[in-house]
């Protein structure tokens, strides 16, 4: 299980990740401070987990031919800075110092553009599937290191649907808050 695992965050790069360079950012705004996390959830084809596809997206590789539904995604290009897996293996396609493109036109307390300044945490999951519990533990993982390296996320966790919500759903009615929170808690004090 990769509860045993540590990661680290140094020059921007979590350490524990494996690392696969996405095409899709570029760089935040002068003197922006990272200051939030977003949950997102992703499956491709939508609710079929497995198979690559995602990475595949994040890297403008996917065969847009390989399934009908890739078609209506086609020339898309997106990326965020993690994916977790349904079997907790971390990837990271963006550097934590630029800007990934994964919230889209959003807002956080009044402050718009969210990409500018937060985090985008891809969960390998759908709004109508519930997440591995691995998922959560590596998640509440990966966000205390995240809060120890930029101080200033703490308490600013939001899922997409709070950042965007006339638009997005995820992570959706099956992501359990308290539980992330809870396990994000007893990571904060074990450290």
């Amino acid at each position: 299980m990769q509860n045993q695992t540590k990661f680290k965050v140094m020059d921007g790069v979590l350490h524990g990740a494996q690392q696969l360079p996405s095409p899709n950012f570029n760089q935040r705004p002068a003197q922006t401070q990272i200051r939030l996390v977003v949950i997102h959830n992703i499956s491709l084809p939508p609710s079929q987990f497995g198979g690559g596809y995602i990475q595949q997206f994040f890297q403008n590789q996917l065969d847009w031919n390989a399934h009908p539904y890739f078609q209506t995604i086609q020339g898309m290009q997106v990326s965020a800075h993690l994916l977790i897996l349904r079997t907790g293996e971390v990837l990271q396609f963006v550097n934590f110092h630029d800007r990934a493109w994964h919230a889209g036109r959003s807002s956080y307390l009044g402050v718009s553009e969210c990409n500018d300044y937060s985090i985008g945490i891809e969960l390998e999951g759908s709004d109508d599937l519930p997440f591995e519990s691995v998922q959560y533990q590596v998640l509440a993982q990966v966000v205390s290191v995240l809060q120890r390296a930029y101080p200033q996320i703490q308490q600013h966790i939001a899922g997409h649907s709070d950042i965007a919500p006339q638009r997005k759903t995820d992570p959706g009615m099956h992501f359990h808050w308290a539980d992330f929170r809870e396990l994000l808690h007893q990571e904060n004090h074990r450290n």
